[in-house]
């Protein structure tokens, strides 16, 4: 269904996790030095304020380091007990892209609160399904799976690592190496579900000033983009969220969150 592309922006002040959506990797910095280590949170919540996610309730199904043409498996390096759950050393310069795909999970929500959700994360596709189908006042089943990406850059030599299309579900991929960008600049980012492009999503772009959290909101182009200004420094986060009719059993649905962090300087 087509839809109208927009951007509104939206300023949030922190407050409390109420219902907990987004889901990221969340770094100590973002620019390191060689010899630095890397360590990541896995963060979930709302407003790009998050606490720390359940790896036991939410296991990590796959965890990638990418540089250029290397690929290193980090997912056995996860230390859940420990303060810093992820810790990499960085032996060169250049742009690393983190991957990660959590296993699926399950929730059950009532008819008001999945009503809210779907429209909440401008899943409108979903809501017109229950809408023909006469299921509003009906709870849902779902299935969900989250697909995390993270860039960091090691040194002051960048490069293309940041558009390296990694094979996830849901995937965000940079048009331009946000590390090459400064405030004023504009980003454009390729949404792809299933390989493809995805057109006329709801993408929300987040960044944080001291103790607040600026929310642009937009719908995908036609061909799966949208694009935004770099108004500020400081952490960045894409996020969206695809749904889909359950491919199986157990579950009236399937969602699949998405995320991309990096930092401009």
């Amino acid at each position: 269904m087509k839809r109208k592309i927009h951007f509104v922006i939206f300023i949030l002040l922190i407050g409390s996790i109420a219902e907990s959506h987004e889901f990221w990797l969340q770094p100590k910095k973002f620019w390191y030095k060689i010899g630095e280590d890397l360590r990541v949170d896995f963060l979930v919540g709302e407003n790009f304020e998050g606490e720390l996610w359940d790896l036991d309730k939410n296991k990590i199904e796959k965890l990638n380091l990418h540089h250029l043409t290397k690929v290193i498996d980090l997912k056995t390096q996860v230390k859940p007990a420990e303060k810093d759950r992820l810790k990499f050393k960085f032996a060169e310069t250049g742009t690393y892209l983190l991957s990660l795909q959590s296993s699926e999970a399950y929730i059950e929500l009532d008819a008001q609160k999945f009503n809210e959700y779907l429209k909440e994360d401008g899943l409108d596709d979903a809501l017109d399904i229950r809408t023909k189908t006469t299921t509003l006042d009906k709870p849902s089943k779902e299935f969900y799976s989250r697909y995390a990406k993270l860039l960091v850059q090691s040194g002051d030599k960048t490069d293309d690592t940041y558009k390296k299309k990694v094979g996830l579900r849901l995937e965000i991929i940079p048009q331009q190496n946000p590390y090459n960008l400064k405030s004023g600049d504009y980003l454009q980012c390729l949404v792809l579900f299933d390989g493809k492009p995805s057109l006329h999503q709801l993408v929300k772009v987040w960044n944080k000033i001291g103790n607040a959290s600026i929310l642009q909101n937009a719908y995908t182009e036609n061909d799966g983009t949208i694009k935004f200004p770099i108004s500020s420094k400081g952490p960045w986060m894409v996020s969206t969220v695809k749904m889909i009719e359950s491919e199986k059993t157990g579950a009236d649905w399937q969602s699949f969150w998405g995320s991309l962090v990096f930092g401009i300087e």
